[in-house]
């Protein structure tokens, strides 16, 4: 008799409204304004300085007594991505798989940024990281896919540039970003984007070029990991030969392509268990 994977059948520790939750499937993202073609984009992004933007972001002093958040596998073997924030308070995180089942993952926070490694025992196929020759250009398309609001959604968003995230309150510490304007999210999602945070910004090929970890909600905009805070995570991790191709996503059928990544659990809903 085939033996059903580990990862795939832990569960019973997660609560009804929960699980209930990611019954949901996502409405097709409405039409968003046309994205700049390649050569329509504008500059190349420049490296992080001093004279970046600064945005000021107030986090409690103690940690929140429940969160979820939205992660990605980038290694078949069980190697996730999240945001710090997500996970720094929980003793004990879980993916959810969906039927009320869901895996347990052990957490490794990034001591350089608001990034975390879950580790689970076997994962789905990773998504495909961008590589540094892939230059970003103001202008650059790209899209989340996660769980904003605590079900399956999606927004889309175009590069405006540098900026630095200072954190006041617990964790204070500045951190460079990338912030990106929003042109479109699903239909019938509005407010907060929060649980979204820790879901990949994916280019037009489906690659990973950052991570989601905050919104900016009256200025329609999206802040993302800058690309020098990947690469101490990304560098530590063996994921030669992991990947499958992305797919190909652009702003009409990035509803459809993102339901697909959730179904297939490439990129899945984060939960504290134990705090």
């Amino acid at each position: 008799m085939t033996r059903v994977p580990d990862w795939l059948i832990y569960g019973g520790v997660i609560a009804a409204a929960l699980a209930a939750s990611v019954t949901f499937r996502s409405a097709d993202a409405p039409p968003a304004p046309p994205v700049a073609g390649e050569d329509e984009l504008g500059g190349l992004l420049g490296p992080a300085t001093p004279f970046d933007p600064t945005v000021v972001v107030q986090t409690p002093d103690t940690p929140a007594q429940s969160s979820s958040g939205t992660a990605f596998s980038v290694s078949g073997q069980g190697l996730w991505l999240t945001a710090r924030h997500v996970v720094e308070a929980c003793r004990e995180a879980a993916l959810i798989v969906g039927g009320g089942r869901a895996v347990s993952a052990q957490i490794q926070l990034s001591t350089h940024s608001d990034l975390a490694v879950l580790t689970t025992d076997g994962g789905p196929d990773a998504l495909p990281l961008a590589t540094a020759a892939d230059r970003l250009r103001i202008g650059f398309p790209a899209f989340h896919p996660g769980f904003p609001q605590g079900r399956p959604g999606e927004v889309a968003s175009r590069l405006i540039g540098r900026e630095t995230l200072h954190i006041r309150g617990r964790g204070q510490h500045d951190e460079p970003v990338l912030a990106w304007a929003e042109i479109g999210r699903t239909e019938g999602l509005h407010g907060t984007l929060s649980g979204l945070s820790g879901g990949p910004a994916l280019d037009s090929h489906g690659r990973i070029v950052a991570v989601t970890i905050a919104e900016a909600p009256r200025r329609g905009r999206i802040y993302t990991t800058a690309i020098e805070s990947l690469a101490p995570i990304t560098d530590t991790l063996d994921l030669a030969g992991e990947y499958t191709p992305g797919t190909a996503l652009n702003v009409r059928n990035y509803g459809t392509a993102s339901d697909a990544l959730r179904r297939d659990l490439r990129v899945a809903q984060v939960v504290c268990l134990r705090r």
